[in-house]
């Protein structure tokens, strides 16, 4: 275990909590220490649910650790059931939980209750959420569907459109609520019906139906792969491999929905609308084409997003990566198409490091890469979980389909600087609402108190430690006044990045003072 101040996923018990608050009739149970329950506030403050997640602890203290917690656990559930008469109910245990080795799941189990008692086995110490909902989501209809035989299933001789479940989206994802409806809508189109969608808004009545779906389609592999995989072998449903964030990934999405369903989708594919493809080529070629990007996060939305970049935005991936360590594999496939290595890590720290190393241009993630953006003074967009309040918007917002792509154009370019703008700025760079030192042209004059206007005096310049000529790497190269004043000729928004560059040119050369020969010298460097 390592200690952190921030992490991507929670302990695996975190993901079945998921799973039980996406669902109806579903009630989670949790062998947890008093304080574990700050997965509330997840729901509550971060989701904006309305209502607390379906869970309930044992909340042993330190004093109960003398005694039989395993009586705590059997009153813990017998309230529960009492109380909140789930139709089905998860069993389970937190990280400090597991040590005590109550097997609260065996003693669920031999309580004789009236509604299907589903055994978790989370191991805390070495899985973490997203595997701990995949986990649960799996056996979780595993037990719903034990003594279900596969059906022979055919449209066409019972004269209805293909059905097809939506598998994967839960309570904590990123625009699941909205990915759900488009997909719905993108599947009418072809002329599939959706015959449920789970574990979201799902109930346990609705998991037995299952197998009346021709096929699955797995949104979040992160979520629903093992289910997937599971439901084809035990029932033959094929499933749906590609997840349709991106107009082209839309349109492989419907020519496999086509495949699998045996049916003809083209004219769904031509009838889709987005505005993606026109506003990247009409927008000017500064604004968008060779824009350096750093991508991060959960594996679907990351692999996604490189494939949009490149062959939709004409972005150059700079560097990837994904805390998903269990698509490992299909990251550095993905990696290798566009020549970078991948990043697979969950230590946060490990990716600021990637990402002021890179110095892109712009960085897609996590609430952890805005952060980091924010703090290197590089436009970041959300893209992927575990984002938020703001990016549980109330507008619709999907990222999946076409309108999907829609709101990713807007997403993801609104952070950028136009390069009409750019120019204007460079332009009027001399204008006092436009220097570094002036407020905003709304506020007032335009002009700082005189306080605040004087300049604050400058540290005298550090003497190299070496000849006046070159330093070693370790030590920071000395800004020549000249140098100084022609970086802040570059626009504001690009001079950080361009100051950072220089000193690591000239670092990597031992050059001791920065000259504007320098200066030019590295912009020269770093423009091939």
């Amino acid at each position: 275990m390592q200690l952190t101040v921030w992490t991507y996923e929670g302990p695996p018990h975190m993901g079945a909590i998921r799973i039980a608050a996406s669902m109806q009739g579903v009630h989670c149970v949790l062998h947890a220490p008093q304080g574990d329950s700050y997965a509330d506030l997840l729901f509550t403050m971060i989701a904006r649910s309305a209502k607390r997640p379906p869970v309930t602890y044992t909340s042993f203290q330190a004093r109960d650790m003398g005694a039989d917690t395993a009586e705590l656990v059997r009153k813990t559930l017998r309230e529960t059931v009492e109380r909140f008469q789930p139709r089905a109910l998860l069993v389970g245990e937190a990280c400090t939980g597991e040590l005590l080795q109550d097997q609260p799941a065996a003693l669920a189990q031999g309580m004789g209750f009236d509604c299907p008692v589903v055994p978790l086995e989370l191991p805390a110490f070495t899985r973490k959420e997203h595997w701990g909902a995949s986990e649960t989501f799996h056996q979780l209809v595993r037990t719903l569907l034990r003594g279900q035989q596969p059906r022979r299933l055919d449209p066409v001789a019972e004269g209805r459109r293909p059905r097809a479940n939506l598998l994967g989206a839960t309570a904590l994802g990123f625009r699941c609520r909205d990915d759900i409806a488009e997909v719905t809508k993108l599947l009418d189109s072809a002329g599939v019906d959706v015959n449920l969608s789970a574990p979201a808004g799902a109930s346990p009545e609705d998991l037995l139906r299952i197998p009346e779906a021709d096929f699955n389609v797995c949104l979040y592999p992160e979520i629903a792969q093992s289910t997937c995989v599971w439901l084809e072998r035990m029932f033959k449903q094929p499933w749906v491999k590609t997840v349709p964030i991106g107009v082209g990934a839309t349109r492989d999405f419907l020519i496999e929905v086509g495949e699998v369903a045996g049916i003809d989708t083209s004219a769904a594919i031509a009838a889709g609308r987005t505005r993606l493809p026109w506003f990247s080529r009409s927008v000017d070629s500064t604004y968008l084409t060779g824009k350096r990007v750093f991508i991060f996060g959960d594996a679907s939305h990351v692999i996604a997003a490189a494939r949009i970049a490149t062959e939709e935005l004409g972005f150059e991936v700079v560097g990837l990566g994904s805390y998903s360590r269990e698509f490992g594999r299909e990251l550095r496939a993905a990696a290798e198409r566009y020549g970078v290595e991948a990043l697979i890590s969950d230590d946060y720290l490990e990716v600021e490091s990637a990402v002021l190393d890179l110095a892109p241009e712009l960085v897609l993630g996590t609430q952890m890469e805005r952060h980091i953006a924010k703090r290197a003074g590089i436009p970041c967009a959300v893209i992927s979980s575990p984002v938020h309040v703001q990016d549980f918007p109330a507008r619709y917002a999907p990222q999946m389909g076409f309108e999907g792509a829609n709101v990713i154009f807007d997403t993801w370019v609104h952070p950028l600087m136009m390069g009409l703008e750019e120019h204007l700025i460079t332009m009027f760079r001399e204008d006092e609402e436009f220097h570094d030192e002036a407020v905003a042209s709304h506020l007032g004059s335009g002009k700082l108190s005189a306080a605040s206007a004087e300049p604050s005096p400058k540290p005298a310049a550090a003497e190299p430690t070496a000849s006046a000529d070159s330093i070693g790497a370790d030590v920071a190269p000395v800004w020549e006044p000249e140098a100084e004043l022609e970086l802040k000729k570059i626009p504001f928004f690009v001079r950080g990045k361009a100051r950072r560059n220089t000193e690591r040119f000239a670092a990597e050369r031992g050059v001791a003072r920065i000259t504007v020969e320098t200066l030019y010298d590295a912009k020269a460097y770093f423009g091939r």
